[in-house]
């Protein structure tokens, strides 16, 4: 076994799985990312103070600042035009519910009902709501067989089919259902074509969608604003109105029926029922940062490594709900900000890289990847000269998959898909200094989670530059008001992150930069 690994020594430079001889430089310079250090970052970017550190509140402003003003502690250049801030234009749109009434019984947006629509602020007034069972048009059973719903509000069961008395579906006429049941999006995408004006939808899954979500489910979604003029938007199709089940029976009860018994044996009939609402989609524009701080390299300073992880979380809610995010992605941000006074003290002690390393707090990952995407369209530094990203997102915790089992690893991923040499320097990397279990389970082309493609580094790989997604995996408390200081793994979290300064040593310090040679899903 020795005498192939020397061999292999002769034949590369970087090998996989055999380790080296420790650079004792190295070592002192991983040796400054202390559990110590990282924990007073993380209870502070994870206090009630930051709020959650939100896309477009102030618990987020007061995050960007925080990493902004620790670049400039470190003596990091500010890259921007001067500042240390990249200015991301977003658009919140929200779709407000201004009132909702049926029968003269207010209703509360994510709470009795949630709305799905792109329609401007409209008034929607009637006295007849028009039920139409299930709301399937086949030919085999017509629930809107001769019936006109053009521009009138309808009722719907948005779940199940007719069933025959042997409790066979009546469409395909044996116990499995029909593409009307098992398409989510079936039956409104072809009620939608008979114009109704609103579509109420009610099933049993909406009451505890608005149990799980609460007021998260109102929020709107994000999106870069790209500055396009012309004219507004044209409706495409009728708002759907997500009402419970509960609201569904009050409704119908002005006809003495009920959900259940419609759903044995559906009707279509009118309701003699008084709606009035106005609703419809307000758009907010607004800014949130990427924070950016370079430390320029030696000889090779052209050229940049990226260290980063996005800075924002869920944020706090209408109802004061927080979500600290302690792993997400606070564990991600703290250790770029404990790279930062590594390689800053590097270089002050004349062991500066000989590539530029940017380091970059994104915004608005949890909204879709805008920061990152924001930055790979507008980048500081132009990406053909961009080395590689080195991106950290959840590294603080113990995942399910290992929670009875070993406890030292890591989930590295993508790091093969467009350089062999960077998923070897990663490995080598491993193998001589943190000698961790490197898991590459989310590298399946087949992973249903489909998890290298929903963190920041990859709108950086989509421009072919080499890319890792450094991630301690999934556990309970992701995304919920529990992911808080306290359940993170300290010794763990450092851990990981020494495994990124050594492969990012390696890569800023070599004198080739990667060789892009793959090109896997």
């Amino acid at each position: 076994m020795i005498k192939n690994c020397l061999k292999t020594l002769l034949l590369i430079p970087v090998l996989y799985g055999c380790a080296v001889a420790q650079d004792p430089v190295q070592v002192k310079y991983a040796n400054f990312l202390t559990e110590e250090a990282a924990k007073v970052h993380l209870t502070t970017l994870t206090s009630e103070e930051f709020e959650g550190r939100g896309t477009g509140q102030e618990g987020g402003k007061k995050a960007a600042r925080y990493i902004a003003d620790n670049f400039e502690t470190l003596g990091l250049q500010a890259p921007v035009d001067g500042s240390y801030f990249q200015p991301l234009s977003l658009i919140r749109k929200t779709y407000s519910v201004r009132n909702f009434s049926i029968n003269d019984q207010e209703y509360k947006n994510g709470r009795d009902f949630y709305v799905l629509g792109d329609n401007q602020v409209t008034d929607f007034q009637t006295q007849e709501i028009i039920f139409i069972g299930y709301g399937i048009q086949d030919e085999k059973h017509n629930d809107l067989a001769n019936i006109d719903i053009e521009n009138k509000i309808v009722l719907l069961i948005n779940e199940g089919e007719p069933m025959d008395v042997s409790g066979n579906s009546v469409l395909t006429g044996t116990k499995k259902l029909s593409e009307w049941s098992t398409s989510r999006v079936k039956r409104l995408q072809e009620l939608v074509k008979k114009n109704p004006k609103l579509i109420l939808s009610t099933s049993s899954a909406v009451a505890s969608t608005i149990s799980r979500f609460g007021s998260r489910i109102t929020q709107g979604r994000f999106e870069i604003d790209q500055k396009e003029d012309g004219p507004p938007a044209t409706n495409l199709s009728a708002p759907v109105v997500n009402i419970s089940e509960n609201v569904a029976d009050k409704i119908l009860s002005a006809n003495n029926t009920s959900i259940s018994e419609q759903k044995k044996a559906p009707k279509t009939f009118a309701i003699n029922a008084a709606l009035n609402a106005q609703m419809g989609v307000v758009k907010e524009n607004f800014s949130d940062p990427n924070v950016l701080g370079l430390l320029p390299g030696t000889d090779l300073k052209d050229e940049i490594v990226i260290i980063s992880g996005h800075y924002d979380h869920d944020g706090i809610l209408p109802d004061g709900t927080i979500f600290p995010g302690a792993d997400d992605n606070g564990s991600g941000t703290v250790g770029v900000l404990e790279l930062a006074k590594v390689f800053s003290q590097a270089k002050k002690d004349g062991k500066g890289p000989r590539r530029s390393i940017l380091f970059i707090g994104f915004a608005a990952e949890e909204k879709g990847l805008l920061g990152s995407q924001f930055y790979s369209e507008n980048p500081v530094f132009p990406l053909e000269n961009t080395v590689t990203c080195l991106n950290l997102d959840m590294i603080g915790r113990i995942d399910d998959k290992h929670l009875e089992g070993n406890h030292n690893y890591i989930h590295v991923i993508g790091s093969d898909k467009l350089s062999s040499e960077l998923y070897a320097i990663n490995r080598q990397a491993n193998d001589s200094y943190t000698k961790m279990e490197l898991d590459y389970m989310y590298d399946d082309p087949k992973d249903p989670m489909r998890i290298y493609y929903r963190s920041d580094q990859y709108n950086l790989a989509k421009h072919k530059i080499p890319v890792i997604f450094y991630f301690s995996g999934l556990h309970p408390h992701y995304h919920t008001p529990e992911d808080t200081v306290d359940k993170i793994n300290f010794s763990m979290m450092v851990k990981r992150a020494k495994l990124v300064f050594h492969t990012a040593w390696e890569v800023a310090n070599r004198d080739q930069r990667l060789r892009v040679d793959s090109n896997k899903e």
